[in-house]
């Protein structure tokens, strides 16, 4: 896992994109920093910019340089959650305009999985998360259903978890508001 993690974080660094497992379906990524990287991702998955991507974070804390004063719920809810949950934050910070929604907002979720957790904080910066597929295609549950066009346009495949065939699924997402107000986008 050490080597593999090397890889990955030297591709990030770099401004490249990886395909990696996380704490849901397997994803695609890069640097959520590098508006490029960002760029390459919506050109590789064949998706408009207007349909805004996600970020992954290790920790309370990284979330919280990237959102403008996040309402105090939001950490109850990613600490009450069974399953993975991101939260779509009204006001996100620090990160280019190609990554956010028109209307400012960010999607983030705190992961969990701990090859990718590890990941983020050696990283010390928050990486795109997005599904491992074409745009519209249906959600690789396992690294075999990732599609090969995928796999050969990313610079590098972790090889954790390749075997792995756990059920997996897409997150819950929430839209929450800075008044606290939430709205359920997805169980």
């Amino acid at each position: 896992m050490i080597e593999d993690i090397k890889n990955a974080l030297s591709v990030l660094r770099s401004g490249g994109i990886v395909c990696y497992p996380t704490d849901t379906i397997w994803g695609i990524g890069c640097d959520a920093t590098n508006a490029k990287a960002i760029e390459a991702i919506y050109t590789l998955k064949q998706r408009t910019e207007t349909m805004p991507l996600l970020i992954l974070v290790d920790s309370e804390a990284m979330l919280e340089r990237y959102v403008e004063n996040p309402p105090e719920i939001a950490f109850e809810l990613f600490e009450l959650s069974e399953k993975p949950i991101t939260i779509i934050f009204e006001k996100a910070i620090n990160l280019p305009e190609n990554l956010i929604g028109k209307d400012g907002s960010i999607g983030i979720r705190i992961c969990r999985e701990p090859f990718t957790q590890q990941l983020i904080q050696q990283f010390r910066k928050p990486i795109v998360s997005t599904s491992a597929n074409i745009h519209s295609k249906p959600n690789p549950q396992y690294y075999d259903q990732i599609p090969e066009t995928i796999l050969t346009q990313v610079d590098y495949v972790v090889l954790h978890r390749r075997d792995d065939r756990s059920p997996q699924q897409a997150s819950s997402i929430i839209k929450l508001t800075n008044s606290g107000i939430c709205t359920i986008i997805r169980k």
